[in-house]
């Protein structure tokens, strides 16, 4: 677990956008969440040697969405910081990585969820060769599966909304291009 920001997630700053993504203010993640301000996310689709995507479940402690799975690693991106620096981040984080290449990014879109709850979400790949050892306080299971098997498995699993609303999109933006 990083020890750079404060000991309570709920207290980490993060920046407040618009629907075209400028920082209009700052508040604690905590008061975002409850309050249902825009923000910033970043998702990394992490891919071993072999090609198969790192799949995992939350621990039941998450702000939002505890216990559920997820195709994706990141999270929120902190006051100040760029999505390209949350995302090296937040995969070498969630991965315990350190020696990870910096992700690659694809696209990004602005999520909401119909509910009142919306952020912009940056979308990124990288690549993971070396042995992964996941933050306990983040991940309660992980695997890394193929293509076709997470496939078989978004239709099975209950799935973090974000995440898998980011995966048909890069789903998408694949077969497009």
């Amino acid at each position: 677990m990083s020890t750079d920001g404060p000991a309570d997630p709920a207290d980490e700053m993060l920046d407040v956008v618009d629907e075209d993504d400028n920082v209009v203010g700052r508040a604690p993640r905590g008061e975002v969440y409850a309050r249902g301000l825009r923000h910033r996310c970043a998702f990394i689709e992490a891919r071993d040697a072999q090609g198969r995507v790192f799949v995992h479940r939350r621990t039941p402690t998450k702000l939002v969405f505890p216990s559920l799975y997820d195709m994706f690693v990141g999270g929120v991106v902190a006051a100040g910081e760029s999505y390209d620096d949350a995302a090296l981040r937040e995969a070498q984080e969630e991965l315990g990585v350190t020696a990870l290449p910096r992700p690659v990014p694809l696209f990004k879109f602005l999520y909401d969820d119909g509910a009142g709850r919306t952020w912009w979400s940056s979308v990124y790949e990288v690549r993971c060769t070396a042995p992964v050892s996941p933050q306990r306080e983040e991940v309660a299971w992980h695997d890394f599966l193929t293509d076709e098997e997470l496939a078989r498995r978004a239709g099975e699993w209950q799935w973090v909304p974000d995440g898998l609303d980011a995966y048909e999109r890069l789903r998408a933006f694949r077969a497009a291009g």
